[in-house]
């Protein structure tokens, strides 16, 4: 296995990465409470079909 060496830019790398990932975590974080406030919403209004 003869592969690129991952010395010279895996720093830079890893730091990009976590980037993205810390990203996409608040993003994700987001948009689960945002479900999170729209389903407790409906739950406390009460339905049009019942009734």
């Amino acid at each position: 296995m003869t592969g690129p060496s991952k010395t010279a830019e895996s720093p830079r790398k890893t730091g990009e990465k976590a980037e993205r990932l810390a990203a996409a975590l608040r993003e994700n974080l987001k948009r689960r409470k945002a479900q999170a406030r729209a389903k407790e919403r409906a739950g406390t209004t009460p339905d049009k079909d019942s009734g």
